[in-house]
């Protein structure tokens, strides 16, 4: 598999992440550099270990991962966009609906969710001609640009529709969780 392959499958695993990332970035109303950048390096870093990880246990473990794999980033995805819709029915007005910080429980949670259907392209490595090591780093290189740059995205439409942007949001990740479930189960 080529390098160029390589870099839109890199684009394709990215796409759940930029999303999570343009979702974030909604709720963001102070440091949006900082988040932005732990955002993008825990999700191009996990997109990165992910396949890695996937092409060592390759063979001996696939039909485990795979038959789970869309269960996990559906509870945890799901988890956390009720969680996000949860929070926006609370704040009273449109400003309190944002956040100053994301956790970094959060931010590790997001990044797992997101990037397991990495671990399944890096099983699928393992049978086919692929240098990892470039693999998961232009794997890695590609998420973080796009996530970097999805949470400024977010945070600059989401300030102006406030709390009705978290719902957003949440919704978002909501579904995120549900295509890959219906990817998995139907595709």
């Amino acid at each position: 598999m080529s390098l160029t392959a390589v870099f839109f499958v890199g684009v394709g695993l990215a796409m759940d992440a930029c999303a999570v990332s343009f979702a974030k970035g909604i709720s963001l109303k102070k440091n949006v550099k900082k988040y932005a950048f732990l955002l993008a390096l825990a999700f191009g870093l996990f997109q990165g270990l992910m396949p890695l990880l996937g092409w060592w246990v390759g063979t001996h473990f696939e039909a485990l991962i795979t038959s789970v794999d869309h269960w996990i980033a559906f509870f945890l995805l799901g988890f956390i966009g009720l969680n996000m819709i949860r929070e926006s029915k609370e704040a009273g007005a449109e400003c309190e609906a944002c956040v100053d910080s994301i956790s970094g429980k959060e931010v590790l949670l997001l990044a797992i969710a997101t990037s397991i259907d990495a671990l399944a392209v890096g099983i699928s490595f393992a049978f086919l001609q692929v240098s990892i090591l470039p693999a998961v780093c232009l794997i890695a290189a590609t998420t973080f640009v796009i996530s970097f740059a999805a949470v400024f995205l977010g945070n600059r439409i989401g300030g102006k529709l406030g709390k009705y942007a978290e719902i957003a949001g949440g919704v978002i990740l909501i579904l995120i969780g549900l295509k890959i479930l219906i990817e998995h189960l139907f595709g």
